[in-house]
């Protein structure tokens, strides 16, 4: 362990003295590992790390960090954007990464749920669900390194919010670990039950400050037997809302996911990948990636060629995918979009949301702001309509060094922020507030808010030892 101040070192061997040998970890080198999270952006020492196998051990380990006044951050997969999960506090912080409870406990096709550790990665716990000819309908980019409790701290959304809303809509119970040690046991498959409060909503998206979600019973449903993928081009972001509205109202819902890319996204997806090809006979200002699935007997390719050939006033344009393969080139666009925009590079990540029917004039507004006050930066859209959550990023030009980066960064947000609130929209809709955008929430936090937002921090952690300074301030900055 590096050289720590007496009361600390003196906590951290109690710590290591009363818990399995193997629990925990304070080699330099291995520490390295959990201390930056996927972005690049975020890097933070642990005072050490644990990795408990089991609720019962995490238990213990807690009630010695309260004990000791151990400051404490749990980790998942480190994919989150906010800087949440890495060590920040600054007098330190122990890690406890959950990538040994990893389980999943059972899949139940009858009840259409599944109960699985905070561990697991999300993709192994979609496959489990998939062999009981289920789907854990949670879908995004990362789904190969994150973890279904990161997902659950986060509220996270991803690809298929439209029809099955965010990581809070399919949570039918939760075990977590409070600060103090003790284990809440809310792990219930109920559909409905409306004895008392409903403690698990308030862990949900909770980003780790009140307490560790060590497992969760989740909400599968039945395994789509047709997929159909379509990838559309239009004049304006007004057209792709338009055709949304009249998507939603005749593919009802089968509409599985609804996405938009403005062209320069798939610019930057054609130059990440030399085997990606213009996916129609010439370019547009706008796409839709339309996906829609079904289990029963539909005909959905009829169905959906029909509404496309429907709405040729709007659309000018398309393609529908005429086999698997062909649909997962058509979403490697969108994904390599999103992969390859900062070139290797920093740039800044938003993740905003407006009323859907704002969100065309949000779009027009904010690149029109922006091309007004960084004409040198390159401005990159794309996001998931059916919810109203847009990200809207910004490269720095190639020719701009690095000390430049944080003085752009910082003034774009304020562009892009200024005119979210314009629209009465949310500066997080999916990723979460974490330190990165901590000012920017509680600028914009009405003091009603804040003053029940910790008094139910004091409620679950009164000595503030959980993920203390994310979402809101640490007790030394009140």
């Amino acid at each position: 362990m590096n050289a720590l101040p007496p009361p600390q070192e003196k906590a951290l061997a109690a710590l290591f003295a009363a818990m399995p040998a193997d629990l925990l970890i304070a080699d330099g080198d291995a520490l390295e590992r959990y201390s930056r999270d996927w972005s690049g952006d975020h890097y933070g020492r642990p005072l050490a790390v644990a990795r408990p196998r089991s609720s019962e051990e995490l238990g213990l380990l807690m009630r010695h960090c309260y004990e000791q006044r151990i400051h404490v951050v749990p980790q998942g997969g480190l994919t989150g954007l906010v800087g949440a999960a890495v060590a920040s506090y600054p007098g330190g912080e122990l890690v406890v990464s959950l990538e040994r409870m990893n389980k999943v406990r059972s899949v139940n096709p009858i009840d259409f749920a599944m109960v699985v550790e905070a561990g697991c990665i999300l993709e192994e716990a979609k496959r489990h669900a998939e062999a009981a000819d289920c789907i854990l309908p949670i879908t995004f980019g990362a789904q190969g390194t994150c973890r279904i409790g990161g997902n659950i701290s986060t509220n996270a959304g991803g690809f298929n919010v439209l029809r099955y809303g965010m990581s809070r809509d399919l949570v039918l119970g939760l075990e977590v670990v409070l600060a103090d040690g003790r284990i809440w046991n809310g792990l219930r498959t109920l559909r409905k039950d409306n004895s008392g409060y409903d403690l698990k909503q308030l862990f949900i998206g909770s980003e780790g400050t009140l307490g560790i979600v060590t497992a969760a019973a989740l909400k599968v449903f039945p395994k789509p037997t047709q997929v159909e993928t379509a990838l559309v081009g239009l004049a304006s972001v007004d057209a792709a809302m338009r055709l949304y509205a009249r998507a939603r109202r005749e593919c009802s819902d089968l509409l599985t996911a609804f996405e938009l890319i403005l062209r320069g996204g798939i610019e930057i997806a054609l130059r990440a990948r030399a085997d990606l090809r213009d996916p129609l006979a010439q370019p547009y200002p706008v796409y839709v990636l339309i996906e829609a699935s079904a289990a029963g007997r539909v005909d959905l390719r009829a169905l959906l060629e029909s509404f496309l050939a429907e709405a040729s006033d709007l659309v000018l344009d398309g393609v529908v995918a005429s086999s698997r393969t062909q649909a997962d080139r058509l979403w490697l666009l969108r994904e390599m979009m999103v992969e390859a925009q900062g070139r290797g590079g920093r740039y800044l990540r938003t993740d905003v949301s407006v009323p859907i029917s704002s969100l065309a004039s949000f779009v027009t507004d904010t690149l029109e702001a922006l091309s007004q006050a960084h004409p040198e930066a390159i401005a990159v859209t794309y996001g998931h309509v059916g919810d109203g959550n847009i990200h809207l990023n910004v490269v720095p030009p190639v020719e701009m060094p690095p000390s430049g980066f944080d003085a752009l960064f910082h003034a774009a947000e304020q562009v892009i922020f200024a005119i979210v609130d314009r629209h009465g929209g949310s500066i997080s809709a999916e990723h979460g507030i974490g330190r990165l955008k901590q000012a920017a929430f509680l600028e914009r936090t009405d003091a009603l808010t804040l003053e029940l937002s910790r008094r139910i921090k004091d409620a679950f952690d009164p000595r503030h030892l959980l993920s203390e300074g994310r979402i809101l301030a640490s007790m030394e900055e009140d």
